[in-house]
């Protein structure tokens, strides 16, 4: 993954101020620096396994009619904010461009079963072992 993913066309995005929450005095009550910032997924004409992945990762901050909301309410300024939200929203996008790796089907060797059934035999015995003798 690259160290700094691009960001997302000024286009495809809209955002919100909000009221923070949380500690912050007077300067919460005061200022709407909390910005909640939303992507038209459909917009970017994303392929079909990218945005099934996007999809994924995003969970419950995308919407059905494929709008990614994220929220960033960390920083005091609008600015702290807006560049969090963003660097988000490019994180998401750039993780759900990678391809995850197909696994390989692997079988254990005809060795290693026989180890397994031997070591099976040989704890069952021991177990068996430790039963109370019958009185048949």
């Amino acid at each position: 993954m690259p160290a700094d993913p691009p960001l997302p066309p000024e286009w495809a995005l809209s955002e919100r101020f909000l009221a923070a929450t949380g500690p912050g005095g007077q300067n919460v009550n005061k200022v709407a620096t909390a910005v909640q910032l939303r992507l038209d997924v459909p917009a970017l004409g994303l392929p079909a396994s990218v945005m099934a992945r996007l999809r994924a990762l995003a969970g419950s901050r995308m919407t059905a009619d494929g709008q990614l909301s994220v929220t960033a309410r960390a920083h005091r300024t609008r600015e702290a904010n807006r560049v969090a939200a963003r660097e988000r929203i490019a994180k998401l996008l750039a993780e759900a461009h990678v391809r995850p790796e197909r696994r390989v089907k692997t079988r254990p060797t005809k060795a290693s079963n026989e180890r397994r059934m031997l070591s099976k035999a040989t704890r069952s015995d021991l177990k068996a072992g430790r039963a109370r003798p019958r009185l048949d």
